[in-house]
């Protein structure tokens, strides 16, 4: 089934989704984050099809998540590294991380933790903040939509 295009949404989390939006672009990134590079580590990391993953590893060299290095040990391989802008992801895996670890498990169930690499802490859990610290709940919360060509802004609460 082909997948309906976010790309002209006024909405940046209909946009975000358009890019990174199916579970295998962010299960690559979670592999990259976690030091993987080549297509052969990811394929073998997920088990995902080659044709599925190499359609993916395109799509995030496409929009900038992933870019191809000349493999850092000097064979003909190519490797995928994050850019600042897949970098920039991060965040969002702790908070899907963070989530999944309350709603997802069962206590005691076993789970992959992300640590601190000093430390080896276990990540305080995200907070959202307003820019004047306050904490924010979605009742905090209002979305406010561009005007239809030209009128007046509409609002409306998140969620």
């Amino acid at each position: 089934m082909k997948r309906t295009s976010m790309e002209g949404a006024v909405c940046p989390v209909a946009r975000s989704l358009d890019v990174i939006g199916d579970w295998w672009s962010l299960l690559i990134v979670r592999d990259a984050q976690a030091g993987l590079r080549r297509f052969g580590e990811f394929q073998k990391s997920l088990g995902v099809a080659k044709n599925i993953l190499a359609q993916r590893l395109r799509h995030l060299v496409d929009h900038g998540i992933l870019e191809t290095r000349p493999a850092s040990d000097g064979s003909a391989w190519q490797e995928y590294v994050l850019t600042p802008k897949g970098q920039s992801l991060f965040p969002i895996m702790v908070a899907l991380s963070q989530w999944g670890v309350e709603h997802c498990f069962e206590p005691g169930e076993r789970r992959t933790r992300m640590l601190d690499r000093e430390q080896g802490l276990p990540l305080k859990p995200l907070e959202i903040r307003a820019a004047d610290g306050r904490p924010i709940t979605p009742q905090d919360v209002r979305l406010e939509r561009p005007p239809p060509e030209g009128g007046p802004h509409t609002r409306g609460r998140a969620g």
